[in-house]
């Protein structure tokens, strides 16, 4: 039987709108203090490294998008170029990932707006108010994201600005750590182990640049449009973060950065600009906003190509008739998002969404070296690169989202056994009843 497909309406603009809300999210304003925490200094060269693994792995993406434009992403990618049982893995990988990663950004957004006992009511409460904009169609999606991401960069170039005046002296209150110097010996003061724990998960905050491939169905002339849109985004992406890297280590000093829960709040206080807090904190909602919106779009686009291969249930590959969205899907990722905001502390998602995602990414660059060179548009040796990275960084998570990770596949990889074992009695039971 044929499958329904989805509508290609994204043009290039739309694509990078939707890369930069899944990249320029929560992520930047919350990943620089535990990347100190680990890293001091260091998170510089954490930050480098992460930069090179998420270019790694864009470039593998982008090659494999423009062979395999539909949706799915690195599912698809590894089921065609590995097999069924890598491309599970991978599609399994990302949901479960990104599915922590909805709920930790919906609480983001309650956490710079509201205070502790409103936090949960109005995280759900975003979270149905994101699904319903997605059920609507994406080019509405594409839309809200471009204009999300206009604001969000406008308010980090403030806090950039900001950083920058409070590094020169320009603190209100010598908060400034304008003395420490950001490159140095210091910055190995950590160890190899703690810079490369601040780059699995400074990854965090770059892993958007895929949401570009898992909408490859709905993207015109995919094959030029999504590699293009992926370079685009994740360079604007990577320049925007070591701006904000930069100008919080010297305006805070990697102690203080490391100690802030809201960084980038602390950055412009420092500098005497506490007129600007109100407006980093809508900022940071807002942003968290648009990751979030990105996101419950990829995911629902990864369940439905799952459970066209009968990976996930059936249902969750229907497609509105109207909308041409993958309805279902969307509507269930929300529901579980919520059932973990109700019910989850979600402080160690960041963890467990890199460990998620990193896996993907690996499975993408594995299926990225096995293209023929007709189909290839990068060096053989830049996808080996990204899968060794990803490897690398998935050993430095903190042992406690490398053991939920675990679990979590190990689940995965059971219901998978028993969905197919079921199938499979089921059809045998026809040709038993008409011998019988």
């Amino acid at each position: 039987m044929d499958q329904p497909a989805l509508a290609r309406r994204l043009g290039l603009r739309q694509a990078v709108a939707i890369g930069l809300a899944a990249m320029i999210g929560a992520g930047v304003f919350a990943v620089f203090a535990p990347a100190a925490q680990a890293a001091g200094t260091g998170l510089v060269i954490g930050l480098a490294i992460a930069a090179f693994v998420a270019f790694a792995n864009a470039s593998s993406t982008a090659q494999l998008a423009a062979r395999y434009p539909e949706s799915g992403g690195a599912y698809r990618y590894g089921r065609e170029r590995l097999g069924q049982w890598p491309g599970f893995f991978a599609g399994w990988s990302f949901v479960i990932g990104k599915t922590a990663s909805c709920a930790a950004m919906a609480m983001t957004v309650a956490a710079y707006l509201v205070p502790a006992e409103w936090q949960r009511p109005v995280a759900i409460a975003a979270v149905v108010a994101i699904a319903a904009v997605d059920l609507r169609g994406i080019t509405r999606t594409a839309r809200v994201a471009t204009v999300i991401v206009i604001g969000v960069l406008g308010v980090l170039a403030l806090v950039v600005a900001a950083g920058a005046t409070a590094s020169f002296g320009g603190a209100a209150d010598g908060a400034s750590s304008g003395s420490s110097p950001l490159f140095g010996p210091t910055m190995l003061d950590h160890g190899w182990l703690g810079i490369l724990q601040s780059a699995g998960l400074l990854f965090f905050a770059f892993a958007g640049y895929a949401r570009v491939a898992t909408l490859g169905e709905e993207v015109r002339d995919p094959a030029r449009t999504i590699p293009r849109a992926i370079g685009i985004a994740l360079g604007v992406a990577v320049l925007v973060y070591v701006g904000v890297g930069t100008a919080s280590l010297a305006a805070l000093g990697p102690d203080g950065l490391a100690a802030s829960v809201a960084p980038l709040v602390d950055v412009v206080e420092a500098a005497g600009w506490q007129w600007a807090a109100p407006v980093v904190r809508l900022g940071a909602a807002v942003a968290a906003l648009g990751a979030l919106l990105a996101l419950v779009a990829g995911i629902g686009r990864t369940a439905l190509a799952m459970a066209r291969d009968d990976e996930l249930p059936r249902p969750l590959a229907r497609v509105h008739p109207r909308f041409q969205v993958p309805h279902v899907a969307e509507i269930a990722v929300a529901l579980v998002v919520i059932a973990l905001i109700a019910t989850v502390d979600l402080r160690g998602a960041i963890g467990f969404s890199s460990f998620g995602v990193l896996l993907y990414y690996f499975i993408a660059n594995l299926a990225a070296l096995t293209q023929p060179r007709a189909e290839r548009r990068v060096p053989r040796a830049l996808s080996a690169a990204g899968a060794i990275g990803c490897l690398v960084l998935v050993a430095t998570l903190p042992p406690v989202s490398i053991l939920a990770g675990v679990v979590v596949l190990a689940i995965g990889a059971a219901y998978r056994l028993i969905s197919r074992a079921a199938r499979r009695r089921r059809a045998r039971l026809p040709r038993a009843d008409g011998r019988a």
